[in-house]
């Protein structure tokens, strides 16, 4: 079964750490297409690359476009703003909850920015993704009632919430840990058998 694991969250929430852990994990593709490459490629900052798409929807639709084809084969974690939204076979639901003062200070370290700049930048890149997705898509990011699991990574580290998501995937998809294979093993072991 072609398997395909959708992980949402703010700015600095951890989607593209989480999304590397969990696809290592499980031995899968790892789909994490971001505006910060494209606005590179334009050599022009993030921020002026989402100002440019509030004036310019095709970006967006272009963008969105591309994610649902790179996805089309399975076997993959996309970690994208708009990725359980829309990836409509998705198998599993995943946002990353993390308060702004956590995901600021992520962003700080990462980008060598302080505190302050950090803080402004998440609430403008937020703010100007919601308000896009909200008139291009009607879609509301705040809502999460279409979501298996809402994970706060302000409590867990990246491999921690890689594990959970693992185990919600091995639920969902019906199949325990290891499988038959690996509780026979675990009998054995137990019993002092190889």
């Amino acid at each position: 079964m072609a398997v395909k694991i959708c992980i949402s969250g703010l700015s600095g929430s951890g989607k593209n750490s989480v999304g590397e852990k969990l696809a290592a994990r499980l031995g899968l593709r790892l789909i994490n297409p971001t505006f910060k490459t494209l606005a590179a490629k334009q050599k022009i900052t993030l921020l002026d690359f989402h100002k440019k798409a509030e004036k310019d929807h095709e970006i967006d639709r272009e963008f969105d476009r591309h994610l649902v084809e790179m996805a089309r084969g399975g076997n993959c974690v996309i970690t994208t703003w708009l990725g359980p939204w829309m990836i409509k076979d998705a198998d599993l639901r995943i946002w990353l909850y993390a308060p702004s003062s956590a995901r600021a200070a992520r962003v700080a370290s990462r980008d060598g920015i302080s505190l302050e700049e950090a803080a402004k930048h998440i609430a403008e890149r937020d703010e100007s993704n919601r308000m896009r997705y909200l008139e291009i898509y009607r879609i509301d990011i705040y809502d999460h009632s279409g979501f298996d699991l809402v994970i706060n990574t302000e409590r867990f580290l990246p491999e921690q919430s890689a594990e959970i998501i693992a185990a919600a995937a091995e639920a969902k998809m019906g199949k325990s840990r290891g499988g038959k294979q690996g509780k026979k093993a675990a009998i054995k072991k137990k019993r002092g058998g190889k």
